[in-house]
């Protein structure tokens, strides 16, 4: 082979050694734990069973079905994905209201900014603590209402769930509808001047078309990270949490570091992934029809 072959060759090459770190930090992050999980799902594994766990008897599918017929696995479903749904519908006008009144400059916007992203930045421990501590019986929110409710018990403790993770998480969607909006050519405002566009005519067919990716995307994200938030329910609520508020993630804690049933607790793992590949699926099929209309 002469000298400039090989170079030819090695060129070839190149872009997929370069790819080679990737795809082993991928292969040791992602795929060995999923292979590990998905294996241990199929085994009978727990206190007893976890010393010598690769030779722990195989039990198949089973504990896939002692999982949804045993446990309180179809429940949390219904319980996540609805206050999932519920926090990440709320978060969209809040996000776009607070990026839409920030956009513009005026004395103090940089405090405002600052103050808006307060909620994303603290630690889920920290929020799930001080909103506990508000709602305590002998709490703040009791001594302002002059009532003694249950707010961590009962129907009300969902609502709860629902508004602490909504306080926490809508400035996602605010610094991406930021972002988005700075992201929009200052000819497109000014056109729509000239044209004697108003305020609402404006947002719906100026400023939301060109929000509607990054909207979408925060959608996504929004929902991905409500769906697996454990350490907000946890510290909220505790475990074993109310019978409204038992989503998936402290279910599946539950399950394994409580009744020590790894096998079961891998299989609701390996269900949650599923259920969260559905919403990213459909998202990623959405941007591909996109594409191919563009």
């Amino acid at each position: 082979m002469t000298t400039l072959a090989r170079r030819a060759v090695s060129r070839r090459q190149r872009p997929l050694w370069m790819l080679a770190p990737g795809g082993v930090l991928l292969l040791v992050v992602i795929v060995l734990p999923l292979a590990v999980a998905v294996l241990v799902s199929t085994l009978d594994l727990n206190q007893y069973t976890l010393r010598q766990w690769t030779d722990a008897p195989g039990v198949g599918l089973d504990n896939y079905v002692k999982a949804w017929q045993e446990t309180a696995l179809p429940h949390a479903i219904w319980v996540t994905v609805g206050y999932a749904v519920i926090v990440t519908v709320a978060a969209v006008p809040l996000g776009l209201v607070a990026a839409l009144a920030t956009q513009q400059r005026f004395a103090g916007r940089g405090l405002v900014r600052s103050a808006f992203l307060i909620p994303y930045v603290l630690p889920a421990f920290v929020v799930g603590t001080v909103w506990r501590t508000i709602l305590l019986p002998s709490g703040p929110a009791n001594g302002l209402l002059g009532e003694q409710y249950l707010w961590l018990n009962g129907p009300r403790a969902y609502w709860v769930l629902v508004l602490a993770q909504l306080w926490t998480s809508w400035p996602l969607l605010y610094l991406l509808a930021l972002s988005g909006l700075q992201g929009i050519n200052d000819d497109v405002h000014e056109a729509a001047a000239l044209d004697g566009a108003e305020w609402w005519a404006k947002l719906r067919y100026v400023i939301l078309p060109h929000l509607r990716g990054v909207l979408g995307l925060g959608m996504v994200i929004e929902f991905l990270h409500v769906l697996n938030s454990f350490t907000l329910p946890y510290v909220l609520f505790g475990v074993p949490a109310p019978h409204d508020v038992e989503v998936l993630p402290v279910l599946t804690y539950v399950e394994s570091f409580q009744n020590f049933k790894f096998g079961l607790s891998a299989a609701m793992a390996v269900l949650s992934l599923v259920l969260v590949a559905i919403p990213l699926s459909v998202y990623l099929r959405a941007v591909r029809l996109n594409r191919d209309e563009d």
